[in-house]
């Protein structure tokens, strides 16, 4: 089988260490360009240090033209990049960024949201592709099954800490290690920005309207990862709640249903996200893992590359968590 060629637009960021570490051992996608203005010219092993020795590829500060683009761009910077740099019609695109995430339009390309578990068929059949948020992930995938079947009634309440690779290189205050050190903070209480898309799809799968989802986002004084726990409203007996997410989610490699307790090192370093599942008296509680810079970004990019070219989902994906 020929490989398709990949370029990735932002290429100093997090997710594109990631996208590249991902990409340069998949079977079917070979790098041909990362872009980056402030970085032309130098070795990409230069900014991302873990892949010295596996890449003589340096910045560019122009795109040939390739089979699929990744735009790994701060927010609001994706639709006047595929602008500025003229991407062709023919070039599909995947944006891990959250310009295409609620419209879906961008001149003449149509966006489909890029969250395997709920759409696989529409991204199989998509040209670009808008990559969800990392929370959204975590939070989305822990109340499919319920919104697939009717059954997200009572209000939803979410608390959900994440490693500091989820505030992206820039820094700022809270970003530096001696914030980040020993501390723990909320921010964006109830108006995180990723509430929206996941409202907007779970609104889109679930007949009767949604109720409240109360999203509590807490800072962690870890690398990478998001741990939620999410509690509502339910009448099934936990038996039945385990049937229903074990069925929904069969056909779905990455989302596995845990019967013990998950901890956070069982999913970093991996695409997959994790559940577990009790009930305590009338309310579900639902634990929802995933690595932020992989599922929840990078990981989930190429897991929707592979739909798109019809390759199999775990194509270059099959990589083992730290663990211990």
């Amino acid at each position: 089988m020929n490989k398709i060629s990949c370029s990735i637009a932002g290429g100093t960021g997090y997710t594109a260490g990631e996208l590249l570490r991902i990409l340069l051992y998949h079977p079917h996608a070979e790098v041909g360009a990362v872009h980056s203005h402030s970085q032309a010219g130098k070795p990409v092993a230069s900014v991302h240090r873990d892949l010295l020795g596996e890449t003589e590829l340096c910045f560019c500060s122009q795109l040939p033209q390739t089979d699929l683009l990744f735009l790994c761009l701060g927010h609001g910077l994706s639709a006047d990049f595929l602008a500025q740099q003229q991407v062709g019609a023919q070039t599909k695109v995947i944006d891990l960024g959250n310009d295409f995430r609620l419209d879906f339009l961008c001149g003449e390309r149509k966006f489909v949201y890029g969250l395997p578990e709920a759409f696989c068929d529409s991204i199989r059949s998509a040209d670009n592709v808008a990559n969800p948020g990392c929370f959204a992930t975590a939070i989305q995938l822990a109340l499919l099954p319920l919104v697939q079947r009717d059954l997200l009634r009572d209000e939803v309440h979410v608390h959900a800490l994440t490693g500091a690779t989820g505030a992206g290189r820039g820094l700022s205050e809270t970003t530096q290690f001696g914030y980040r050190n020993n501390n723990i903070s909320i921010y964006k209480a109830f108006t995180h920005q990723h509430l929206g898309e996941i409202r907007q799809t779970l609104s889109s799968l679930q007949p009767t309207p949604l109720p409240a989802i109360n999203f509590i986002p807490v800072r962690g004084d870890f690398t990478r990862g998001i741990f939620a726990t999410l509690y509502t409203r339910c009448s099934l007996s936990i038996d039945e709640v385990k049937s229903l997410y074990q069925t929904y989610y069969g056909p779905h490699p990455f989302v596995l249903v845990s019967q013990e307790g998950i901890s956070l090192k069982e999913v970093v370093n991996t695409n997959k996200c994790l559940l577990h599942l009790a009930k305590h008296n009338d309310y579900l509680l639902i634990t929802s893992i995933i690595d932020n810079l992989i599922k929840g970004a990078s990981g989930q990019a190429v897991q929707n590359m592979n739909l798109m070219f019809g390759f199999d989902q775990t194509a270059g994906l099959q990589l083992k968590p730290i663990a211990l």
